[in-house]
């Protein structure tokens, strides 16, 4: 919000547009993206002076030039290392993380992993296209097994990374999924990772056009997305479908989908999503889960509350200077061994 002649005048989607081009390919899944941003960030309540936006390098990584906020373009997978030193610095800032699947999970690796770990309050939205885009195209982390690309032309041969595996192996408090081709569900969930304390990620599944167009089409396609999608809701039963009759069951140790009202399955039978569970072994499961056996689980998948990284840091430096004798730069410079110069 922003205060003029005394009064509270609430922000608008307009507020945070850039009346410059925005230079993503016609089609691209970011643009979809960006416009669902700049229809949550007037719903946070923070002035928008208090809004960091900070990337690397890639496709994605143009984002901070896009919307109207302070934004810091970094180097190539180093934009979780300086979102942390702005948020250590400044915890009163609302920090967000726009990055690729390239940037982010092979030379960001491991900043990314430690960030988690720590916990420190901000957003990473990852845009996974499972590709290089802006380098033209080579194989990413994420690109599937066999992929064809410009580094690639005979298939990959390794095993691409699932985020949310690194997520929860990272100790990850908040991780959920959304899709491109639909707003009302990347609102839905970037407002609750706003609102999460400590590390949120959230995956988003886009498109690139250009060199990897269609990626997530038997996701995403119209005539399938209700039979291959499942949106996950706490405290609700675990149910999808175009009739909405299948749901998630456990099978032993594994998930198992099954049909309402068949092989006496009710709906008191299928399990309700509970995101904020500490044992997360039902949220790696949820994770993981694939085509053709499962639907592709999106919605806030894990979204835990632990300790804050610069929380507990200014609590401990608190109590140090409290415990300290040393107070300022003159108890420094005249206490312990000194000499006097004659």
């Amino acid at each position: 919000m922003k205060e003029e002649s005394g009064t509270i005048q609430h922000l608008t989607r307009e507020d945070f547009k850039v009346p410059n081009p925005v230079k993503w390919c016609t089609g691209c899944g970011g643009h979809a993206v960006l416009n669902s941003v700049q229809n949550t960030l007037p719903e946070l309540g923070v002035e928008k002076e208090n809004i960091v936006f900070v990337s690397g390098i890639g496709c994605s990584s143009r984002f901070p030039y896009y919307i109207n906020t302070y934004g810091f373009h970094g180097m190539h997978g180093r934009a979780t290392a300086i979102a942390s030193g702005i948020k250590v610095a400044n915890p009163e800032l609302n920090v967000w993380v726009v990055t690729g699947d390239g940037d982010l999970m092979a030379i960001g690796g491991n900043h990314f992993i430690h960030l988690l770990r720590r916990n420190i309050d901000m957003n990473i939205l990852l845009f996974n296209n499972k590709i290089y885009g802006l380098t033209k195209g080579q194989y990413s982390p994420t690109t599937p097994k066999g992929g064809i690309t410009k580094t690639s032309p005979y298939g990959t041969i390794e095993n691409p990374f699932n985020p949310g595996e690194l997520a929860m192996g990272s100790q990850g408090t908040f991780y959920a999924r959304v899709v491109d081709t639909e707003p009302k569900m990347m609102r839905e969930v970037f407002l609750k990772a706003a609102q999460h304390k400590g590390t949120s990620l959230v995956e988003v599944l886009q498109n690139c056009v250009i060199f990897s167009n269609q990626i997530h089409s038997e996701i995403t396609g119209k005539e399938v997305r209700d039979e291959h999608q499942i949106y996950l809701e706490h405290g609700k039963p675990m149910i999808f479908g175009k009739e909405r009759n299948k749901g998630l069951v456990l099978d032993g140790v594994h998930l198992k989908v099954v049909t309402i009202g068949e092989n006496g399955y009710t709906i008191d039978d299928i399990l309700v999503h509970d995101e904020k569970d500490p044992d997360d072994t039902l949220h790696y499961m949820l994770a993981r889960m694939s085509l053709p056996q499962h639907p592709v689980a999106m919605g806030v998948i894990r979204s835990y509350d632990c300790t804050v990284y610069e929380t507990l840091l200014y609590d401990q430096i608190e109590r140090a200077t409290e415990k300290s004798p040393i107070k300022n730069m003159d108890d420094l410079l005249n206490s312990g061994n000194i000499f006097e110069v004659k």
